[in-house]
């Protein structure tokens, strides 16, 4: 499969479902925010491709888009924040959601 170049608008949705998805379950909650950054076509491209994809390539393709961009200290702020508001969208912080932020600060920042 050719890997496909992402814009950073859609890493970071990747990034946000990958998130949403971190206990297993993606609330309709969270899938509203995540769609609410962007437009239906990439959201819906993106999520395609993510249903796809085990949790492991999911991080390797973000590690790899991460090195192609260069992100400035207010970008990867507001991934961050955007991030946290994805986990937090249902009142919880689960382990699994700590464990998921704690490898995405290797990878991301």
């Amino acid at each position: 499969m050719t890997k496909k170049q992402w814009s950073k608008q859609e890493l970071k949705i990747y990034i946000l479902l990958l998130c949403a998805n971190a206990d297993s379950v993606e609330s309709q909650e969270e899938l509203d925010l995540i769609q609410s950054k962007t437009n239906t076509e990439t959201f819906t491209k993106i999520y395609n491709e993510f249903k796809n994809d085990n949790e492991d390539e999911g991080l390797e393709k973000i590690a790899d888009s991460m090195q192609a961009f260069d992100f400035s200290h207010i970008e990867l702020a507001n991934m961050k924040k955007e991030i946290h508001e994805v986990f937090f969208s249902d009142g919880k912080f689960l382990m699994m959601e700590k464990n998921l932020d704690s490898i995405l600060d290797n990878i991301v920042y």
